[in-house]
């Protein structure tokens, strides 16, 4: 799943059509408990799991299922240039890093020429309105262009939760400046199907604001 809206991989193909992931090298970034590479690995792709969480990647491997775990900054791959096909993360790292470029331009960096990056993130247009699910949730609240980060903190002030905003002009000038193409920009619709409510994820809101934007790049 790339996304709360429910958007299946299977019925999307963003990384391309599941028969030809057989045999990939494929880097999950930002994986927290390896779900997406558990599908890829039953793809009978070869999937690497990454993330900075030594805690997410416990559960990993609590679960199971054989994927090599990797403990690492997504700004810092432990990896050589063009190791993988390609690399995907479905809300992981890329709405938490303060430097989005660095991110992408590593992640290009371990790409072999060709190879594509897809990733999803909170659609930037969610940030001018209060993370609600009701009809509190449908009014604007702060401005779109405000990239302050939201930030949680402990009871000593240490941050715990950093979440990042980015403008959608932001990330298409990202994934430029990172040194790839962007060749699409999906918004996922949500389905009548999915009566599920989630944080401030509803099908009220679904129905009537994007919540996802899912980024598909290649690097040339």
């Amino acid at each position: 799943m790339w996304c709360p809206e429910g958007l299946d991989e299977v019925e999307a193909e963003l990384l391309g059509p599941a028969e030809d992931l057989k045999g990939k090298d494929v880097l999950e970034i930002g994986a927290g408990a390896a779900q997406c590479s558990r599908w890829l690995a039953a793809q009978s792709a070869r999937p690497v799991a990454l993330d900075l969480s030594h805690r997410q990647l416990q559960h990993a491997l609590r679960i199971g299922g054989g994927i090599p775990l990797v403990e690492a900054d997504a700004g810092a791959l432990p990896f050589a240039d063009g190791s993988f096909d390609l690399a995907c993360s479905a809300y992981g790292a890329m709405p938490f890093v303060a430097d989005p470029v660095l991110v992408l331009r590593e992640v290009r960096r371990v790409l072999r020429p060709g190879g594509r990056f897809v990733f999803s993130v909170t659609h930037p247009v969610r940030w001018a309105f209060p993370d609600e699910p009701g009809p509190e949730g449908l009014s604007v609240s702060g401005s779109y262009f405000d990239r302050t980060p939201y930030v949680e903190q402990d009871d000593d002030g240490n941050a715990v939760y950093v979440e990042h905003h980015r403008t959608v002009g932001d990330r298409v000038r990202d994934v430029v400046a990172g040194g790839f193409r962007l060749v699409d920009l999906v918004e996922p619709e949500w389905p009548a199907w999915n009566t599920s409510e989630w944080g401030g994820w509803s099908p009220l809101r679904g129905g009537l604001i994007p919540g996802t934007a899912i980024l598909v790049c290649e690097r040339d």
